[in-house]
Protein backbone atom coordinates (compact mmCIF):
# COMPACT_ATOMS: atom_id res chain seq x y z
CA UNK A 1 0.00 0.00 0.00
CA UNK A 2 2.90 2.70 1.46
CA UNK A 3 4.56 1.54 -2.58
CA UNK A 4 1.52 2.49 -4.56
CA UNK A 5 0.99 5.84 -2.57
CA UNK A 6 4.93 6.85 -3.59
CA UNK A 7 4.69 5.45 -6.96
CA UNK A 8 1.32 7.77 -7.43
CA UNK A 9 3.37 10.69 -5.46
CA UNK A 10 6.53 10.11 -7.68
CA UNK A 11 3.90 10.34 -10.63
CA UNK A 12 2.14 13.27 -9.72
CA UNK A 13 5.43 15.12 -9.12
CA UNK A 14 6.97 14.57 -12.31
CA UNK A 15 3.86 15.23 -14.22
CA UNK A 16 4.09 18.55 -12.41
CA UNK A 17 7.29 19.14 -13.40
CA UNK A 18 7.22 18.68 -16.88
CA UNK A 19 4.15 20.79 -16.60
CA UNK A 20 6.63 23.78 -14.92
CA UNK A 21 8.91 23.29 -17.45
CA UNK A 22 6.48 23.52 -20.47
CA UNK A 23 4.87 27.16 -18.71
CA UNK A 24 9.22 28.15 -18.82
CA UNK A 25 9.64 26.86 -22.28
CA UNK A 26 6.42 28.58 -23.34
CA UNK A 27 6.89 31.98 -21.48
CA UNK A 28 10.66 31.84 -22.98
CA UNK A 29 9.40 31.20 -26.21
CA UNK A 30 6.99 34.19 -25.93
CA UNK A 31 9.05 36.13 -25.29
CA UNK A 32 11.27 35.62 -28.47
CA UNK A 33 8.08 35.84 -30.74
CA UNK A 34 7.64 39.44 -28.94
CA UNK A 35 11.06 40.65 -29.91
CA UNK A 36 10.46 39.45 -33.37
CA UNK A 37 7.10 41.50 -33.68
CA UNK A 38 8.94 44.31 -32.06
CA UNK A 39 12.02 44.11 -34.90
CA UNK A 40 10.58 41.95 -37.84
CA UNK A 41 13.43 43.13 -40.01
CA UNK A 42 15.10 39.38 -39.21
CA UNK A 43 12.45 37.85 -40.53
CA UNK A 44 11.64 39.94 -43.48
CA UNK A 45 15.25 39.74 -44.41
CA UNK A 46 15.51 35.40 -44.13
CA UNK A 47 12.86 35.92 -46.79
CA UNK A 48 13.93 38.48 -49.16
CA UNK A 49 17.40 37.41 -49.89
CA UNK A 50 16.83 34.02 -50.72
CA UNK A 51 13.97 35.21 -52.93
CA UNK A 52 16.44 37.12 -54.88
CA UNK A 53 18.78 34.41 -55.51
CA UNK A 54 15.28 32.27 -56.61
CA UNK A 55 14.16 35.26 -59.07
CA UNK A 56 17.80 36.28 -60.37
CA UNK A 57 19.21 32.40 -60.59
CA UNK A 58 15.76 31.49 -62.34
CA UNK A 59 15.90 34.43 -64.56
CA UNK A 60 19.80 34.33 -65.66
CA UNK A 61 19.65 30.29 -66.26
CA UNK A 62 16.24 30.19 -67.59
CA UNK A 63 17.47 29.89 -71.45
CA UNK A 64 19.96 27.54 -70.53
CA UNK A 65 20.37 24.33 -73.06
CA UNK A 66 18.56 20.98 -72.96
CA UNK A 67 20.31 18.34 -71.19
CA UNK A 68 21.97 20.57 -68.36
CA UNK A 69 19.72 19.59 -65.83
CA UNK A 70 19.29 15.65 -64.97
CA UNK A 71 16.01 14.59 -65.86
CA UNK A 72 15.21 17.41 -68.36
CA UNK A 73 13.65 19.85 -65.69
CA UNK A 74 14.10 23.59 -66.32
CA UNK A 75 16.70 25.31 -64.28
CA UNK A 76 14.40 27.22 -61.88
CA UNK A 77 12.61 24.03 -60.58
CA UNK A 78 15.98 22.77 -60.01
CA UNK A 79 17.07 25.67 -57.88
CA UNK A 80 13.83 25.76 -56.08
CA UNK A 81 15.06 22.71 -53.63
CA UNK A 82 18.08 24.72 -53.03
CA UNK A 83 16.88 27.79 -51.84
CA UNK A 84 14.37 26.21 -49.55
CA UNK A 85 17.09 24.74 -48.15
CA UNK A 86 19.07 27.22 -47.92
CA UNK A 87 16.65 29.49 -46.41
CA UNK A 88 16.30 26.86 -44.09
CA UNK A 89 20.04 26.76 -43.06
CA UNK A 90 20.66 30.46 -43.30
CA UNK A 91 17.61 30.93 -40.29
CA UNK A 92 19.05 28.03 -38.39
CA UNK A 93 22.57 29.52 -38.05
CA UNK A 94 21.25 32.29 -36.90
CA UNK A 95 19.74 30.39 -33.74
CA UNK A 96 22.42 31.40 -31.14
CA UNK A 97 22.34 35.22 -31.73
CA UNK A 98 19.46 35.93 -29.68
CA UNK A 99 21.04 33.45 -27.10
CA UNK A 100 24.23 35.96 -27.82
CA UNK A 101 22.65 39.14 -27.37
CA UNK A 102 21.20 37.63 -23.48
CA UNK A 103 25.03 36.57 -23.07
CA UNK A 104 26.33 40.22 -23.63
CA UNK A 105 23.24 42.14 -22.24
CA UNK A 106 22.90 40.27 -18.83
CA UNK A 107 19.92 38.52 -19.25
CA UNK A 108 21.05 35.06 -20.10
CA UNK A 109 22.65 35.82 -15.68
CA UNK A 110 19.17 37.03 -14.75
CA UNK A 111 17.32 33.91 -16.09
CA UNK A 112 20.64 31.57 -14.34
CA UNK A 113 19.81 32.75 -11.39
CA UNK A 114 15.93 32.70 -11.52
CA UNK A 115 13.92 30.09 -9.96
CA UNK A 116 13.08 28.02 -12.83
CA UNK A 117 12.35 23.87 -12.83
CA UNK A 118 14.79 23.06 -15.56
CA UNK A 119 17.38 25.91 -17.07
CA UNK A 120 17.08 23.34 -19.85
CA UNK A 121 13.58 25.71 -21.18
CA UNK A 122 16.42 28.15 -21.75
CA UNK A 123 17.38 25.96 -24.82
CA UNK A 124 14.08 24.39 -25.75
CA UNK A 125 12.95 27.76 -26.02
CA UNK A 126 15.51 28.98 -28.41
CA UNK A 127 14.95 25.17 -30.82
CA UNK A 128 11.24 25.89 -30.83
CA UNK A 129 12.09 29.98 -31.71
CA UNK A 130 14.34 28.93 -34.42
CA UNK A 131 12.52 25.78 -36.01
CA UNK A 132 9.24 28.23 -36.54
CA UNK A 133 11.22 30.93 -38.20
CA UNK A 134 12.99 28.30 -40.63
CA UNK A 135 9.68 26.61 -41.07
CA UNK A 136 7.95 29.86 -42.15
CA UNK A 137 10.78 31.28 -44.30
CA UNK A 138 11.14 28.13 -46.03
CA UNK A 139 7.12 27.81 -46.93
CA UNK A 140 7.29 31.53 -47.88
CA UNK A 141 9.96 30.55 -50.61
CA UNK A 142 8.14 27.29 -51.68
CA UNK A 143 4.62 29.17 -52.24
CA UNK A 144 6.65 32.15 -54.30
CA UNK A 145 8.24 29.40 -56.30
CA UNK A 146 4.54 27.75 -56.86
CA UNK A 147 3.58 31.31 -57.98
CA UNK A 148 6.24 31.41 -60.58
CA UNK A 149 5.32 28.44 -62.07
CA UNK A 150 7.95 25.96 -60.05
CA UNK A 151 5.88 23.25 -59.37
CA UNK A 152 4.26 22.44 -55.79
CA UNK A 153 5.06 18.80 -53.89
CA UNK A 154 2.09 16.03 -53.36
CA UNK A 155 1.08 15.63 -49.79
CA UNK A 156 3.51 12.48 -49.52
CA UNK A 157 6.65 14.60 -50.79
CA UNK A 158 5.51 17.47 -48.71
CA UNK A 159 5.83 15.95 -45.07
CA UNK A 160 9.22 14.60 -46.99
CA UNK A 161 10.07 18.54 -47.36
CA UNK A 162 8.63 19.24 -43.67
CA UNK A 163 11.05 15.95 -42.04
CA UNK A 164 13.91 16.79 -44.20
CA UNK A 165 13.97 20.52 -43.22
CA UNK A 166 12.99 19.49 -39.38
CA UNK A 167 16.15 17.44 -39.44
CA UNK A 168 18.46 19.78 -41.15
CA UNK A 169 17.28 22.69 -38.80
CA UNK A 170 17.69 20.72 -35.42
CA UNK A 171 20.95 20.01 -36.31
CA UNK A 172 22.05 23.30 -37.32
CA UNK A 173 20.32 25.38 -34.44
CA UNK A 174 22.32 22.82 -32.33
CA UNK A 175 25.37 23.56 -33.62
CA UNK A 176 24.75 27.70 -33.92
CA UNK A 177 23.74 27.24 -29.95
CA UNK A 178 27.08 25.54 -29.13
CA UNK A 179 28.85 28.30 -30.92
CA UNK A 180 26.71 31.25 -28.34
CA UNK A 181 28.08 29.66 -25.41
CA UNK A 182 31.64 29.38 -27.26
CA UNK A 183 32.63 32.11 -29.01
CA UNK A 184 33.71 35.48 -26.77
CA UNK A 185 30.58 37.61 -28.28
CA UNK A 186 28.20 38.12 -31.26
CA UNK A 187 30.85 39.81 -33.69
CA UNK A 188 32.96 36.44 -33.99
CA UNK A 189 29.72 34.63 -34.32
CA UNK A 190 28.09 36.83 -37.15
CA UNK A 191 31.60 36.39 -38.68
CA UNK A 192 31.57 32.65 -38.88
CA UNK A 193 28.24 32.67 -40.11
CA UNK A 194 29.07 34.94 -43.07
CA UNK A 195 32.39 32.63 -43.94
CA UNK A 196 29.80 29.56 -43.47
CA UNK A 197 27.19 30.63 -45.24
CA UNK A 198 28.09 31.04 -48.95
CA UNK A 199 31.03 27.92 -49.08
CA UNK A 200 28.27 25.43 -47.90
CA UNK A 201 25.56 26.93 -50.50
CA UNK A 202 27.99 26.80 -53.65
CA UNK A 203 29.96 23.67 -52.02
CA UNK A 204 26.10 21.40 -52.57
CA UNK A 205 24.26 20.67 -55.04
CA UNK A 206 21.99 23.68 -54.62
CA UNK A 207 23.09 25.64 -57.90
CA UNK A 208 24.18 22.75 -60.05
CA UNK A 209 23.92 19.19 -60.22
CA UNK A 210 27.19 16.70 -59.54
CA UNK A 211 27.79 15.67 -63.06
CA UNK A 212 28.48 19.42 -63.55
CA UNK A 213 31.38 20.19 -61.20
CA UNK A 214 34.89 19.33 -61.13
CA UNK A 215 36.00 16.05 -59.00
CA UNK A 216 37.71 17.85 -56.08
CA UNK A 217 34.01 19.99 -55.70
CA UNK A 218 32.03 16.96 -56.71
CA UNK A 219 33.71 14.94 -53.22
CA UNK A 220 33.03 18.46 -51.38
CA UNK A 221 29.09 18.80 -52.22
CA UNK A 222 29.19 14.56 -52.21
CA UNK A 223 29.78 15.40 -48.14
CA UNK A 224 28.09 18.20 -47.41
CA UNK A 225 24.92 18.30 -45.00
CA UNK A 226 23.28 20.17 -47.51
CA UNK A 227 23.26 18.05 -50.35
CA UNK A 228 21.74 15.19 -48.10
CA UNK A 229 19.06 17.50 -47.25
CA UNK A 230 18.70 19.03 -50.78
CA UNK A 231 18.27 15.97 -53.06
CA UNK A 232 15.27 14.63 -50.80
CA UNK A 233 13.52 17.71 -51.59
CA UNK A 234 13.87 17.73 -55.21
CA UNK A 235 12.86 14.54 -55.54
CA UNK A 236 9.49 15.17 -53.31
CA UNK A 237 9.06 18.31 -56.49
CA UNK A 238 9.84 16.07 -59.21
CA UNK A 239 7.01 13.19 -58.97
CA UNK A 240 5.93 10.49 -56.75
CA UNK A 241 8.91 10.20 -54.49
CA UNK A 242 10.43 6.64 -53.54
CA UNK A 243 12.88 6.56 -50.93
CA UNK A 244 14.80 3.59 -51.79
CA UNK A 245 15.58 5.31 -55.39
CA UNK A 246 19.18 6.96 -55.84
CA UNK A 247 19.46 10.38 -55.12
CA UNK A 248 23.25 11.07 -55.36
CA UNK A 249 25.60 9.44 -57.45
CA UNK A 250 28.34 10.20 -55.33
CA UNK A 251 31.59 9.83 -56.11
CA UNK A 252 32.41 7.00 -53.12
CA UNK A 253 29.03 5.33 -54.30
CA UNK A 254 25.61 5.58 -54.78
CA UNK A 255 22.60 7.06 -51.68
CA UNK A 256 19.35 7.09 -52.17
CA UNK A 257 16.63 8.90 -49.98
CA UNK A 258 16.80 6.56 -46.61
CA UNK A 259 20.21 7.66 -46.84
CA UNK A 260 19.96 11.12 -47.34
CA UNK A 261 17.71 10.88 -43.86
CA UNK A 262 19.74 9.14 -42.06
CA UNK A 263 22.70 11.53 -42.43
CA UNK A 264 20.67 14.15 -41.62
CA UNK A 265 19.03 12.10 -38.57
CA UNK A 266 22.12 11.02 -37.33
CA UNK A 267 23.89 14.72 -38.07
CA UNK A 268 21.20 16.03 -35.72
CA UNK A 269 21.76 13.71 -32.67
CA UNK A 270 25.05 13.42 -32.68
CA UNK A 271 25.38 17.34 -32.64
CA UNK A 272 22.68 17.59 -30.09
CA UNK A 273 24.88 14.87 -28.08
CA UNK A 274 28.24 16.44 -28.20
CA UNK A 275 26.89 19.99 -27.39
CA UNK A 276 24.82 18.67 -24.41
CA UNK A 277 27.81 18.40 -21.77
CA UNK A 278 29.24 21.93 -22.43
CA UNK A 279 25.70 23.29 -22.64
CA UNK A 280 25.10 21.92 -19.27
CA UNK A 281 28.34 23.28 -17.66
CA UNK A 282 26.95 26.63 -18.91
CA UNK A 283 23.59 26.70 -17.66
CA UNK A 284 25.13 25.30 -13.80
Amino acid sequence: MTSQITGQFDSVTARSQWIEISQETLALTRRLFIQLVRRPSTLIAGILQPLIWLLLFGALFSKAPEGLIPGGTSYGSFLGAGVIVFTAFSGALNAGLPVMFDREFGFLNRLLVAPLRSRSSIIFSSVIYMTSISLIQSFAIMVTAALIGYGWPGLSGLSIVIVTLLLLVFSVTALSLGLAFTLPGHIELIAVIFVANLPLLFASTALAPLSFMPIWLGWLASLNPLTFAIEPIRAAYSGPLDLNAVLINAPYGAVNGYGCLSVLMALSFGLFFLISPMLNRKLA
